[in-house]
């Protein structure tokens, strides 16, 4: 790909390497994906290798006991993973109704659906990988058993956590959240060396035994005891069962460029059907108010439908290939006007984490994401394993009459969504830009940035973000130009300045020059991001 460096300071230095590059959100990790890299392992064995890190050295947004989404390409072709869990057999809305909720709880033992990680990694490993699962989890075991020194937005967003929880949980199905993640009875400083000796024996575990004694050994065991110890919903039998599914990724073509992402129940299809009513409207200009204009409003539009309609597919009540469709685009664009719109679902035809991407020098590339939602999860960790389970299941509804609505055995509406790009059949690379329901309207502003405008990989993430809110509502970084601000508000939107980089997501991009085998990375600038490569 070619990039026209527009004059915008990028806060970083685009990377290039040619052998392999790793790009996520924390540089140990970053480095430990290296490190397999150079024992021969291929970018799929690194990504494992990141992965697994970051349930250690950023265990403020991932875990063991949390879900994964993956677009592997290996010979010319895209594979896609979802290893997302679903609810436990022995959940129902009337069962969460009648312990006194309203609507699904963020904390405790009810939100907690089946992890899929471990199983994402076997996966991955056994069909892709060139070592053994073992090998590749040996960076993350060390990083746990010897500890680390917390990077500043790490320890940020810990404390921060920290505070909530220690005003927020005084039961006993969070002590061992603060046994683990608090030992000193504080969080960790910034700097400050943390060691967590059960997380490097749950992780040699998984790794001796390719991930089955999480689902049905020793783990499990205690997983199931901790449950039933504390009226929990999850048990060993939804452990034993589970499996994770390889789909056929989807995708739109926006101009002259395939845009990848997992099918539902993700919502990576937000991003896909934004783009496709954008493309409907006036060619895009460059920092002009009309152009930024008619991308919120698509956003918007395609985020209340996703909203309204993703959930597992055959629970939805329009397909995807529809909300795919050029006449469901054309009929969307349609709707856009010169002001500011609050949406409402389309009208049916009657009848929210880590990133990272890897890469290597066969041509082997991998968009991978992993979660365990809103920061820490649940809140609850199991004693002495370091697994810190995910609330996933608080993002189902308890109205019978949502698609989306809970039930035994279901997978939710899901956040997290690792993209991909590809030009006339041949990779250009992966992306993804974690952050709750701010994924895929990152996606939507990286691959505009980079087709539209040709921005490199870095200056592309840098750009100033924007995030559509609900109605008119509107959040923009303060790096925003304030003659844009200005315009939106002109056009009718309800646009704040918001000062909190992280709740505009962290990303990382990777994209390869198939005609030299360059690698080229940019990472996020508003957390720990780095790349590895050599």
């Amino acid at each position: 790909m070619d990039y026209l460096f527009h004059p915008f300071s990028s806060k970083r230095h685009t990377v290039f390497a040619k052998k392999g590059m790793v790009a996520t959100s924390q540089p140990l990790a970053a480095q430990a994906g290296l490190e397999i890299l150079q024992k021969g392992g291929n970018a799929i064995d690194a990504a494992i290798a990141t992965a697994a890190a970051l349930t250690v050295v950023e265990p403020t947004s991932n875990g063991i006991g949390g879900d994964a989404f993956a677009l592997v390409w290996v010979k010319d072709q895209i594979h896609g993973l979802n290893a997302s869990g679903p609810a436990p057999e022995s959940i129902t809305a009337d069962a969460v109704r009648s312990l006194g909720h309203s609507k699904m709880p963020v904390h405790g033992t009810a939100p907690i659906t089946v992890p899929g990680v471990p199983a994402a990694w076997a996966e991955l490993s056994q069909k892709f990988g060139r070592l053994s699962l073992g090998e590749a989890l040996e960076p993350a075991i060390r990083y746990a058993e010897e500890g680390y020194p917390l990077t500043p937005i790490l320890g940020r967003f810990w404390k921060r956590a920290y505070d909530k929880f220690k005003e927020d949980f005084k039961t006993a199905e969070f002590d061992a959240w603060f046994e683990t993640f608090a030992p000193k009875e504080r969080a960790p400083e910034i700097g400050e060396v943390w060691k967590s000796p059960g997380h490097a024996a749950t992780l040699r575990s998984i790794g001796k035994t390719k991930a089955r004694s999480f689902y049905e050994g020793e783990l499990a065991d205690k997983i199931d005891e901790f449950m039933k110890k504390h009226n929990g919903f999850l048990s060993k039998s939804d452990l034993s069962s589970y499996q994770p599914e390889w789909v056929q990724p989807i995708s739109t073509n926006y101009r002259g460029y395939d845009v990848w992402e997992i099918p539902p129940n993700g919502q990576g299809m937000v991003a896909l059907m934004a783009l496709n009513i954008f493309k409907q409207l006036a060619p895009p200009a460059w920092q002009s108010v009309e152009t930024l204009h008619q991308q919120i409003e698509s956003m918007k539009l395609a985020f209340t439908d996703g909203q309204s309609f993703i959930t597992e597919p055959e629970s939805m009540p329009v397909s995807v290939e529809e909300l795919l469709s050029e006449k469901y685009a054309q009929e969307r664009s349609k709707v856009i006007s010169d002001e500011a719109g609050k949406p409402s679902p389309y009208e049916l035809p009657k009848g929210g984490t880590v990133y990272l991407a890897a890469a290597d020098e066969e041509g082997n590339m991998i968009s991978y994401i992993q979660s365990n939602y809103m920061g820490f999860g649940s809140g609850i960790v199991i004693p002495g394993t370091g697994i810190s389970l995910q609330n996933r299941g608080h993002d189902f509804s308890l109205d019978e009459s949502h698609p989306n609505v809970l039930k035994p055995g279901k997978r939710t509406y899901h956040t997290i969504i690792p993209g991909f790009l590809s030009k006339e059949g041949k990779a250009v690379g992966p992306f993804g830009v974690m952050g709750g329901y701010m994924q895929p309207q990152g996606h939507f502003q990286v691959v505009t940035n980079t087709v539209d405008y040709l921005l490199n990989p870095q200056a592309a993430l840098d750009m100033p973000r924007w995030q559509w809110m609900k109605g008119k509502s509107v959040h923009v970084e303060p790096e925003f130009p304030n003659y844009l601000i200005q315009a939106l508000a002109r056009k009718g939107h309800d646009v704040h300045v918001t000062p909190d980089g992280g709740s505009f997501g962290r990303g990382q991009i990777i994209w390869r020059n198939n005609d030299t085998g360059v690698l080229t990375g940019g990472t996020e600038s508003r957390t720990d991001g780095a790349i590895a490569a050599w």
